[in-house]
């Protein structure tokens, strides 16, 4: 290569990367405003029912775009002057698993601080906490300016296995990843009594249960409706909302969950979201699967030493099926699943107070075995039911298994949102499955004689 050529190279490549990561910044705007457009507020089929819900939680409404606003400018400044593209993997996975620990910390502190503020024996709960306050702001601050950081270096890991997977073009993810930590919302779920449905969901401010409680209180007094409010994971904004977590593998589990939500955007499983539930349900089936997967994959290339991630399965739960049950074990899933089964079932009778009844009685029996589930109701099946990831509060559905093994029997995660991005239904989806399963299904002019 002659000399002055090389020497323009030296001169360009710098260039070069901050230009890329400027289309990098553009491109996240233009997702953010296209997200925007066809999000919306999830499954709304009552207007009116809505607007009635949002004046009841209007004091408590999560405010998107002042949380939007914000991460977009650090996001920006975060690609234009971040230093994390220019650190070696050594120092990558020592700053994320600093990161981590340092919020497992403060996080640690905070319950700590919570537990005294609600000891009714403790007179003065300022004088008792100040020591852990004080670490508590020491670590806040230490968090507040490692975050750019630890989110480019997370955001690069989960990237470079996407790239592998086959979603990159010329090396870049598209849409780029792009995640920010933040003290999630809230989510207002609102189903009907008399069956089993999301009709509103609603972002709320983070809350305290006592607050919980008594909105929820409020919404099913004036409204006849089954109402709760639960904390959650992560949002598919752009970037996307994840959660604070203290667990690597949690981290990259939900940015990647929220990527494939920003993937599908582009395809009928995105596109429809809001139309039906049931399309609904299988884009956050194929989320919470496909997160799992990049997050194992990312644990395994660059934190082999670190414990594995370990998730339930309806594929190893159908091969235990025959397995006689313990009786002094017991088994969260199954009975969860035994649970909305039953309920299911009271409710397609009409017996929606004895449905009630029963959950709450359910709900003890978690409670007595170390599950501290606060209210157990058709919006809990409605929200929780949607994310089938394992046998449990999905019940009967078989949306669940059938993602599962879809993915399972795919050749790769590029292949498995290649074949659900286009699918919107139940009947869909379990034919994808029958095709999968013939196509792995010996010929009878391959298979073994027998």
């Amino acid at each position: 290569m002659p000399v002055h050529f090389d020497r323009h190279l030296r001169i360009l490549s710098p260039l070069f990367h901050v230009a890329r990561r400027v289309l990098r910044a553009v491109w996240r705007a233009a997702l953010t405003v296209a997200l925007v457009a066809l999000l919306g507020d999830g499954v709304v089929r009552d207007i009116t029912l809505r607007d009635h819900v949002v004046t009841l939680a209007q004091d408590a409404l999560f405010d998107y775009v002042g949380w939007e606003i914000d991460a977009l400018w650090k996001k920006a400044r975060q690609e234009l002057f971040g230093v994390h593209p220019y650190l070696d993997e050594d120092a990558r996975r020592e700053i994320a698993i600093d990161y981590l620990e340092t919020l497992r910390r403060a996080r640690e502190l905070e319950r700590r601080i919570e537990a005294i503020y609600t000891d009714p024996d403790e007179p003065d709960p300022i004088a008792a906490s100040a020591e852990l306050v004080a670490e508590r702001d020491r670590l806040r601050a230490t968090l507040d300016a490692d975050r750019a950081l630890a989110e480019g270096i997370i955001e690069g890991q989960v990237s470079a296995v996407l790239v592998d997977a086959g979603f990159g073009a010329l090396g870049q993810v598209l849409p780029p990843v792009s995640m920010h930590f933040s003290q999630s919302p809230t989510f207002l779920i609102v189903s009907p009594r008399d069956r089993i449905e999301m009709v509103v969901d609603i972002g709320l401010e983070p809350l305290t249960v006592e607050a919980r409680e008594a909105l929820e209180n409020t919404i099913d007094t004036a409204l006849d409706v089954s109402s709760l409010i639960e904390p959650i994971g992560g949002i598919s904004l752009y970037p996307s909302m994840v959660v604070e977590t203290d667990t690597l593998a949690r981290a990259f589990e939900v940015t990647a969950h929220e990527w494939a939500h920003h993937y599908l955007m582009g395809f009928p499983l995105g596109l429809e979201y809001t139309l039906r539930p049931e399309t609904r349900i299988i884009n956050e089936t194929v989320a919470q699967f496909f997160g799992r997967a990049v997050a194992q994959e990312v644990m395994a290339r660059y934190y082999p030493d670190l414990p594995a991630p370990q998730y339930s399965s309806f594929l190893t739960e159908t091969a235990s099926d025959s397995e006689p049950n313990d009786p002094t074990t017991f088994d969260f899933g199954r009975e969860m699943h035994e649970t909305r089964a039953t309920v299911d079932a009271m409710l397609a009778r009409g017996e929606i107070e004895a449905a009630e009844q029963y959950m709450e009685q359910r709900r003890q029996v978690f409670v007595d075995n170390g599950y501290a589930i606060r209210k157990l109701n058709q919006a809990y099946f409605a929200f929780y039911g949607g994310y089938q990831s394992g046998p449990g509060a999905g019940g009967e559905d078989p949306i669940g298994p059938a993602v599962e093994e879809l993915l399972a029997l795919s050749p790769g995660l590029e292949e498995f949102l290649v074949t659900v991005r286009t699918i919107t239904t139940r009947a869909d989806l379990l034919a994808a499955l029958d095709e999968a399963r013939a196509a792995r299904s010996p010929t009878p002019e391959t298979a073994p004689p027998s």
